[in-house]
């Protein structure tokens, strides 16, 4: 056997270039390099410790055994409640899957909406998982140019210039990935009315939604039945490696998001989700919102400070914990400078090649998921090599 015998799903599938970085920094790293992490998305923030304590008790008391498909009733319940007390909606806990992670709330939601040949509208640049995904699902995912006028969002007259006669949905995520933007209240009930109009259907990725800084804004669970929302327990809530997070979706629709969650993966972790039921807590959440204190700091330590270097940095990033950083005349070419900025000067970020094929390669990623002192010292190693850039023949 070789290899032309993989699937073709399989071949169409491009590998995530910041996990090859993510390999070669922590192979450098065991040879003795210090390396500042700036391309993963997962900030240094430990899980909360009354987090940690009800999962170490959930498995003290051995609840390791497989939970209903859709979650442990007591979680979904807290999950719909924490939409009435922080968005003042009313959710029913029936109408909530709990998955593993997000990504399993995102696969629930395409398999159960569209059909093989359908097509659904992303952003570009955007997530890349998102797109393949739906190659995994056979349905063609139509990535949508975005600039910086958009806020590299979609908008509502971007959806219906590039709805086509099999377009069935539209995914955005809010805030975005890898830009940090938000798009305003107004504009997504406006791209909400133009899918409904074409029978059609909007899910939002609101996994960094308790990660914006400098105002609140509305969950679109609330604009509808024609609506899914997906959210994850993963970057607010800081619990990236305990793989959970959940789908709202209408109350019709959950039978077959059942159905579909029990043959995919039975149930989300058990330990994870009785650990879960603490993230809501009032002490949980001040630990919380000092932890986003302390990235929105991060983000405005760093945005002057890149753009000190050459870096062209067209929006201000509302929140998540991304920046979207234009080469300027630093480089010609996003992968070389990320290849050369690990190599040459310990500092690891994502080329923008990963988001998309709109104008990509001119850009990279930084994810301020460090603190301070190593984010200073990474815009200093950059600023030195430059220098020494410049300075070669």
């Amino acid at each position: 056997m070789t290899e032309a015998t993989v699937a073709s799903r399989a071949k169409a599938i491009e590998p995530f270039r910041v996990m090859q970085i993510l390999a070669r920094a922590q192979e450098l790293q065991a040879r003795g390099r210090d390396v500042i992490h700036l391309e993963v998305g997962e900030p240094d923030f430990p899980t909360p410790e009354p987090i940690v304590k009800a999962g170490q008790q959930a498995l003290a008391a051995g609840r390791t055994r497989y939970t209903p498909a859709l979650g442990l009733p007591p979680l979904r319940q807290a999950i719909a409640d924490y939409y009435t007390q922080r968005y003042g909606l009313r959710v029913d806990a029936g109408c909530i899957a709990v998955t593993p992670g997000a990504s399993g709330a995102l696969l629930l939601a395409l398999a159960a909406l569209l059909d093989a040949g359908d097509e659904l509208l992303l952003a570009d640049p955007g997530y890349p998982c998102n797109r393949h995904f739906a190659r995994l699902l056979e349905v063609a995912a139509v990535g949508v140019p975005v600039e910086a006028a958009s806020r590299y969002q979609l908008s509502a007259a971007l959806v219906e210039r590039h709805w086509g006669p099999r377009t069935r949905g539209v995914l955005v995520a809010n805030p975005g990935n890898p830009t940090g933007t938000v798009i305003p209240a107004a504009e997504l009930r406006a791209i909400r009315e133009v899918v409904r109009a074409r029978g059609g259907w909007l899910i939002v990725d609101e996994i960094y939604h308790e990660l914006i800084y400098d105002r609140d804004e509305p969950s679109a669970v609330g604009l509808g039945e024609d609506v899914l929302v997906v959210n994850s327990f993963s970057k607010y809530w800081c619990m990236s490696g305990w793989r959970l997070g959940w789908l709202v979706a209408p109350s019709w629709l959950m039978p077959a998001v059942e159905r579909l969650a029990q043959n995919v993966f039975l149930a989300a972790p058990t330990p994870a989700q009785y650990a879960a039921l603490a993230a809501f807590d009032a002490g949980t959440r001040s630990i919380l919102n000092g932890y986003k204190e302390e990235l929105k700091a991060r983000r405005d330590f760093l945005l002057p400070a890149l753009r000190a270097l050459g870096f062209e940095i067209a929006t201000v990033p509302d929140g998540a914990f991304y920046v979207w950083a234009g080469l300027g005349d630093l480089a010609a070419d996003g992968e070389e400078l990320a290849r050369r900025l690990l190599e040459e000067a310990g500092v690891a970020l994502t080329p923008g090649r990963d988001f998309g094929r709109n104008d990509t390669g001119r850009y990279v990623r930084f994810a301020y998921t460090t603190d301070r002192a190593r984010l200073d010292e990474a815009c200093a190693r950059i600023a030195a090599w430059s220098e020494r850039a410049r300075a070669a023949p």
